[in-house]
């Protein structure tokens, strides 16, 4: 795989992953409304999931993966549902303590990661991506090994940039409030939000 070819992956796949979509919506709404709390296992969801995407549209497994409707109707509605789960923790949830590492109660760092792992593997946005525009920016037919790592590599560290910039700029502008009343209505509109793009996720 030339160095061009893999630059230009490099730049459409960044720019993919900082689309505005039910990935970032969750990863967003959750530094706003909880902190920067389990941010590395909740982005290392969303990496693992690009990941298994990826290597099944290397493997030539793309058909499979369309004509497994079933399956994949599951999983998009369990990370629609875990959406939903979310957005009803930060509705319910006491204004949390600015600064305070705010994981939430009974959430652990497996949930977080698994949560955002469904989500991206019932993802439409990143299916779309994997299965139909991935082919035309890299001909998987001739991908080597050696190729197959280097866009792995580049996944790897494109995706935990993009994602943890966002959680950076979130916390940043939740770290400006301070009354306990105007962080409750900013965890009750992000969960909102979350609610809002588990519709998006579940409807398409």
């Amino acid at each position: 795989m030339s160095v061009y070819a893999l630059l230009g992956f490099a730049l459409i796949y960044t720019l993919a992953v900082a689309t505005p979509g039910p990935g970032v919506a969750a990863v967003l709404a959750r530094a706003l409304g909880r902190g920067s709390s389990g941010a590395p296992a909740f982005i290392a969801g969303f990496l693992v999931g690009d990941l298994v995407w990826f290597t099944l549209a290397a493997l030539g497994l793309a058909v499979l993966a369309q004509r497994a409707q079933a399956l994949f109707l599951l999983v998009r509605y369990a990370g629609a549902l875990y959406l939903l789960y979310l957005a009803v923790r930060l509705w319910r949830a006491p204004p949390a303590t600015l600064g305070q590492a705010a994981t939430p109660r009974g959430e652990s760092q497996l949930q977080l990661f698994l949560g955002a792992l469904a989500l991206t593997l019932g993802n439409p946005k990143t299916m779309l991506f994997f299965l139909a525009v991935l082919p035309t920016i890299v001909d998987l037919g001739r991908l080597s090994p050696g190729g197959f790592l280097k866009v792995c590599a580049v996944i790897t560290l494109v995706l935990p940039a993009v994602l943890g910039t966002y959680t950076l700029l979130a916390v940043r502008a939740r770290a400006r409030l301070r009354r306990p009343g105007t962080v409750r209505w900013l965890q009750r509109g992000t969960g909102a939000a979350l609610a809002g793009a588990a519709v998006a996720v579940a409807a398409r």
